[in-house]
This record gives structure tokens, C-alpha cells and sequence, in this order.
């Protein structure tokens, strides 16, 4: 699905911080030698508390899998794996994920039967059911008042299953 082994791949992400909403967090997502790096620093202060990086907008059927399968490294905080089926976003499908603690690339599992939906945070447990054809685009959050710097290097995601 992603090849972060491929700058342009990673070029094509963006980054949504809590500065959307008055916060100081900020974090970048670089190509390095061997994949690339989520960074930087996620700060509490004025209401904030979550960095976030999030795949092009388009259309992602991925009808055919059971979840994606994220090779990466770095970290001792739980990440989670977004999902969004609207165009915009406005409701984000989220199932958390912690890297392994070890200096090897590795594989971490989610599947789409572990997403839950939100809207700005908050648990909306009457949103509509996540339909993996519908995907319009996936991203990585780090928020739950996890605050300080943090690292965590991805070299591909791909669909489990398919």
C-alpha cells in the first residue's frame, strides 16, 4: 500500500498537529536511508496533547484484507493507526498499536476489526460501522496525553490478508 522506502511516498503525506485547535505540538514526517521518520514533540500545554501525519486523500478499497501490517521501529509510546472513509475526515476509525522495543525493523498488526470510531477525540459509538472498501485515507496519531519528544520510523504498510 505504502513503500516509505520511497521518498516520494513520504512526500506525499501531510501533518495535522494540535495546532489546528491552539496547541504548541509539532512533528515531521522525513524520508531517511531506510524508510522514513515520524518526529517531534508532543506538548500538553493550551489544550493540546496529539501529532498526527495522514496518508493522500483516494480511494482505498481495501474490501479484500483483514487489516494492514506496519513495518517500523523506534518508540516506547502507543501510537494509533487512523482510518477514515468520508472525504474530509471528520469521523477517524482509530485502533492503537505499540512498537516493539527493539532496534530491529518489525511487523505490528491492526486489524480492522480492533477500529473504533471518533470525532475530535471523543468515542462516537453511533457512528456508522468501518467499511474497508471505503477508505479514503489512513494516518498515525499519537495523543492520550502521551506529552514529550518521540521517534518512531516506518518503512512500510501494507494490506493484511489481501
Amino acid at each position: 500500500m505504502f513503500d516509505f522506502r520511497d521518498a516520494a511516498d513520504v512526500g506525499a503525506w501531510r501533518i495535522i498537529n494540535d495546532t489546528v485547535m491552539g496547541g504548541v505540538s509539532s512533528s515531521r514526517f522525513e524520508a531517511t536511508e531506510d524508510g522514513a521518520a515520524f518526529t517531534g514533540e508532543v506538548s500538553l500545554d493550551q489544550g493540546g496533547g496529539f501529532v498526527s501525519m495522514r496518508s493522500p486523500e483516494g480511494t482505498y478499497d481495501l474490501s479484500g484484507g483483514d487489516g494492514l501490517r506496519i513495518w517500523l521501529r523506534g518508540s516506547d509510546k502507543t501510537f494509533q493507526l487512523t482510518a477514515y472513509t468520508e472525504p474530509g475526515g471528520r469521523v477517524s476509525y482509530r485502533a492503537p498499536f505499540t512498537p516493539p522495543s527493539t532496534a530491529d525493523w518489525d511487523a505490528v498488526d491492526v486489524f480492522f476489526d480492533d477500529l473504533t470510531p471518533f470525532v475530535r477525540g471523543r468515542h462516537v459509538p453511533d457512528a456508522p460501522a468501518f467499511d474497508p472498501a471505503r477508505i479514503r485515507a489512513v494516518g498515525i496519531l499519537l495523543g492520550d496525553k502521551q506529552d514529550g519528544s518521540f521517534r518512531l520510523e516506518l518503512q512500510r504498510m501494507a494490506v493484511l490478508g489481501a
